[in-house]
């Protein structure tokens, strides 16, 4: 049970820009959502004998000069097509104090339930979105002394390693440690005036297959969800690796990554465990991070969204009457298509779009629509290359940062371990009538 005490509204410490802010093609087909993370921080000297919300404010205030757009708010565009502008008008982000009676042990390895998402601020979409803040903070005090701080950053606003960047930034502060790295704002660095070597073919970013027979998903869609948390241990992420690599073609070829090898068994061991038909067509819809792939590159502080949809697709038949290395090949094949000029050729393809709304998962009143990626498809972000951990805002390193629970079924989450032993935590809702089929081939199948 959690109980709130206060609500503060932080603003900038010091005065900043008023405008209004581009935002790219890639920031316009953003849910207008947040995406919620978690950090546990166990009970310490510091805890008990400062002012932890105190922390937190001034810090927060002084970050927010740097990071100043995440202090305006989003409004619908005049030009409408549902995009959105971005006012950078300074009117803050809330910090909610809450206490609990639970204790952090409580939450045992941290799996991602309703529990946690109670820690975690939430939010009314329906709210005209000029008034729902950007960010959203809330700090709950445990009863053993320890705390936990749950974030939620607009998907508008940054991607993963953007929405990192701020908070370690927002943490050297608290802690008063340096050098403080200011974020790249400026999102029309992703464009160019120059032509274009191809025209994006928007194949990608069609519906996701239906359940054969089921054309309309409404019956998926109703189905209960739960979730899980398992982990994979180095040496069997290394048996995966080497069973997907056994099936390279070339001699001289570049073993399959972690990932690659991963999340083509967890792809494999979910249409095993949804029992499809053999002709069943399945995708695996995934986001690269094209930052590296641009010429020249984005600035390493480049601070917005830098993510393209990528996706894999096969039968279920095949997935699972072939090795699964050849999951693994069309991961990669994926992959390797997120060039400079694809990703030119994407960005040209979304900004001539009429409206952008169709690959939102609420419509303009704040309401749910949009595709469904469940049952028979899998969608999976992976956290493998993301600097996760080490927000210390003055009472030591978080013990545990994963995310909130916003699962459907289908979404997962690929997490390397926080005890940095090489291992990853799979976080993936399913159908409840299929997860325990999934756990059981998850690990008999490695």
């Amino acid at each position: 049970m959690v109980t709130f005490k206060a609500t503060h509204i932080v603003k900038p410490a010091e005065p900043t820009p008023e405008e209004i802010m581009y935002l790219n093609a890639c920031d316009q087909i953003k849910d207008i959502t947040h995406t919620p993370t978690i950090y546990f921080y166990r009970n310490c000297e510091k805890l008990d004998n400062g002012d932890d919300v105190g922390v937190l404010r001034d810090s927060l205030s002084k970050v927010l000069v740097l990071f100043y757009p995440l202090a305006g708010r989003l409004k619908w565009s005049a030009e409408g097509g549902s995009r959105v502008e971005l006012h950078c008008n300074g009117k803050g982000v809330p910090i909610h104090e809450a206490v609990s009676e639970a204790t952090v042990e409580d939450f045992g390895d941290f799996t991602p339930t309703r529990e946690i998402q109670a820690l975690i601020p939430s939010v009314d979409y329906t709210t005209p979105i000029d008034e729902i803040p950007l960010v959203i903070v809330q700090l709950t005090r445990f009863k053993c002394g320890g705390v936990s701080i749950g974030l939620g950053v607009s998907h508008v606003m940054a991607d993963g390693p953007s929405a990192l960047h701020f908070v370690d930034e927002w943490a050297k502060i608290a802690r008063g440690a340096d050098p403080i790295i200011p974020p790249f704002l400026d999102r029309k660095v992703l464009e160019t005036d120059e032509p274009l070597v191809s025209k994006f073919n928007p194949a990608v970013l069609r519906p996701p297959p239906s359940l054969i027979g089921e054309e309309e998903n409404m019956e998926q869609r109703k189905k209960p969800i739960t979730v899980a948390f398992l982990n994979l241990t180095k040496i069997q992420i290394d048996k995966l690796r080497n069973k997907a690599s056994e099936d390279l073609e070339a001699e001289n070829s570049r073993g399959y990554s972690r990932f690659e090898a991963v999340a083509a068994h967890i792809w494999r061991c979910t249409s095993k465990a949804r029992r499809h038909k053999a002709e069943q067509q399945t995708s695996l819809h995934f986001v690269a991070d094209f930052r590296t792939k641009l010429r020249p590159p984005l600035p390493k502080n480049f601070f917005g969204n830098a993510l393209i949809r990528v996706e894999a697709t096969d039968t279920s038949g095949n997935l699972l009457s072939t090795p699964i290395g050849a999951a693994s090949r069309k991961i990669r094949a994926a992959v390797e298509k997120v060039t400079d000029e694809t990703v030119r050729g994407y960005l040209d393809y979304l900004k001539e779009l009429r409206d952008v709304g169709r690959f939102r998962s609420l419509d303009n009143n704040g309401h749910p629509k949009g595709d469904f990626y469940g049952n028979p498809n899998l969608a999976i972000i992976s956290w493998t290359a993301l600097p996760l951990y080490g927000a210390d805002f003055g009472w030591g390193k978080e013990i545990h940062m994963g995310p909130g629970s916003m699962g459907f079924d289908g979404k997962t989450f690929i997490i390397p371990s926080h005890d940095g032993d090489g291992s990853f935590n799979i976080a993936i809702w399913l159908q409840e009538e299929n997860m325990g089929a999934f756990k059981k081939s998850f690990y008999d199948d490695i």
